[in-house]
């Protein structure tokens, strides 16, 4: 049953998303059908439904397959460079870098989309053909001539809205979508009694009363096609993301966030092959199939099949379908897309998540989309950075007599004949490096035969820049008669201040690392510390620069760590 549903289902919306990507819309009808069965394959959340989706389309849409020699062709091929791009982020385990686009850009990201669906059918939705070089420019022109609009396609358009809204919330539920879209037809069908016509799949294209044959790509167009191909993988891959937390498998078979991008990306592969569009995991579609009671994915092979035999047996009847009743589709889709209340939620926390939406918004809207999503994760990105690189809170530990530890705020500079005990807290990479060497207490010509302790942990990778503001450091206090102790249980840190040399300016028994003790360590540390000031105090003056106080050569100790040092 549940194959059915869907089946039936796909047959309009594969149409009004092949009419959203401004392609033929039989390509939409293809890419549901070889979408859904070579994604059902390899999917390891059984109710993932792979099709067309809005996002994918309106970048399909402003994608400049006009320009290519065989447009068709070339968008096939954007379907097998698309998929390839994801069966290689899937096989190299990729599904962790989507966790750095924040909630922020992909709440501007997807606002922009639903109004761009909206925007992109008012041409369809009224009867008017609207001037302009682009979906604003194109919704201006048709506010200004509001009264040349067609009034019998717009009652088309809003008889099937309002169908949609109310028989969405019978029992018919999904179907009710495909009862709304041929009642809409239906009554165009009546307006064309009285010479009054009403545009429908016909007029632009006929259905194939036959399934397609093998496509192979256009190889010359793939250079020009990587761009595309890179968005339209990243927004399917967010989005199958978001089918895999949401729809678990019923018999309790682990998921593979990876494994779903392949599927997605056979997906794609498959839909490219038979002359369909891209296809990503659709979050609306796998919620309909869940919904009807689907407990394997043998729903999305009976999905597909049923695909099959309305075109072979249907062609003519889906070919009545009147164009604003899929623009009236489309647009309950895009309006269901924008969510007030998650925009007002990133509102709330903040002018610079507030900021970062708004701009991802406007660029969207204002620039073409393919080139919109590679914007939204490069802010992403360094909004990652900035955020991690003022998160950097540098304590001091206290150790007591009675053998508690208190933080307390580092002395704005290093004090004469003492120990600081240093904690850094936050992620320790390049951005964060300045900000530490800020945080520290800056040495002066009077912080003589002195120690200061740091205590790295939860750091994996140092990086060049953390290395040289160590080195900086460490220097600094040489100078004045003082040194630098580093305390960490990473062996890879440890290698790299071996290396990179800061192993010889510090000495090799200034690095410690880590047992599985928590604090164990650090106040060894901190009581060899104390020792070695002792010792130092009443020459520190006169004396040059000492040498450590243990053999230079001497390797760390090879000491395993928790997490906890």
């Amino acid at each position: 049953m549940a194959g059915l549903v869907l089946g039936v289902e796909s047959v309009p919306d594969g149409l009004a998303s092949g009419l959203l990507a401004g392609v033929n819309p039989v390509a939409g009808l293809y890419s549901y059908m070889f979408g859904l069965a070579g994604a059902a394959l390899f999917t390891s959340t059984a109710f993932m439904a792979v099709q067309g989706t809005g996002a994918m389309a309106i970048i399909v849409a402003d994608v400049d397959l006009a320009s290519r020699d065989d447009p068709s062709r070339a968008l096939f091929t954007l379907s097998i460079v698309t998929g390839i791009v994801m069966v290689l982020a899937g096989l190299l385990k990729l599904g962790s870098l989507l966790r750095f686009v924040s909630n922020s850009v992909m709440t501007g990201f997807i606002t922009a989309v639903g109004i761009n669906i909206v925007l992109g059918q008012l041409d369809d939705f009224t009867g008017y053909d609207a001037d302009g070089g682009g979906r604003i420019a194109r919704a201006l022109d048709l506010l200004l001539n509001f009264w040349k609009v067609d009034v019998p396609t717009v009652v088309v358009g809003v008889v099937t809205i309002a169908l949609i809204v109310i028989l969405q919330r019978t029992k018919l539920g999904a179907l009710g979508l495909v009862v709304a879209v041929f009642a809409g037809s239906g009554l165009a069908a009546l307006f064309a009694l009285f010479d009054r016509d009403v545009a429908v799949v016909r007029d632009i294209v006929d259905v194939p009363r036959s399934l397609p044959m093998i496509t192979m790509p256009v190889v010359r167009d793939i250079p020009a096609l990587i761009i595309p191909a890179l968005s339209l993988a990243f927004v399917g891959l967010v989005q199958g993301a978001g089918v895999s937390a949401g729809f678990p498998n019923e018999d309790g078979s682990p998921q593979d966030e990876s494994q779903d991008f392949v599927g997605q990306g056979a997906g794609n592969i498959a839909a490219g092959l038979f002359q369909g569009m891209p296809v990503g995991g659709s979050m609306s579609a796998s919620s309909l199939v869940s919904s009807a009671g689907a407990k394997t994915r043998t729903a999305a092979f009976f999905a597909a099949g049923v695909m099959a035999v309305m075109i072979l047996l249907l062609g003519g009847v889906i070919e009545l379908v009147a164009m604003p009743s899929l623009a009236g589709l489309l647009i309950v889709v895009g309006i269901g897309t924008i969510r007030p209340a998650r925009i007002m939620s990133v509102a709330k926390t903040g002018p610079v998540p507030l900021t970062v939406m708004s701009i991802t918004l406007v660029l969207t809207m204002a620039i073409p989309l393919q080139f919109a999503v590679l914007v939204g994760v490069g802010i992403s990105v360094i909004l990652f950075v900035l955020r991690q690189s003022t998160r950097l809170v540098t304590r001091q530990l206290v150790f007591r007599d009675d053998g508690r530890v208190e933080e307390a705020d580092p002395p704005d500079s290093v004090p004469p004949d003492e120990v600081i005990v240093l904690q850094p807290y936050g992620a320790l990479f390049f951005a964060t490096a300045s900000t530490l060497l800020e945080q520290m207490p800056s040495v002066t010509p009077e912080s003589r035969n002195s120690v200061v302790v740091l205590r790295i942990r939860a750091a994996d990778d140092a990086g060049v820049t953390l290395i040289d503001v160590v080195k900086e450091y460490a220097g600094s206090l040489r100078d004045v008669d003082s040194k630098l102790v580093i305390v960490t249980g990473n062996r890879n840190i440890i290698r790299q201040l071996r290396v990179t040399g800061a192993v010889e300016i510090m000495g090799a028994d200034n690095v410690y690392r880590s047992t599985r003790y928590i604090g164990e360590t650090t106040r060894r540390a901190h009581d060899e510390a104390r020792v070695w000031v002792e010792e130092h105090r009443s020459t520190a003056d006169a004396s040059p620069p000492l040498p450590p106080s243990r053999d230079a050569d001497a390797p760390p100790s090879d000491s395993v760590e928790s997490e906890g040092e």
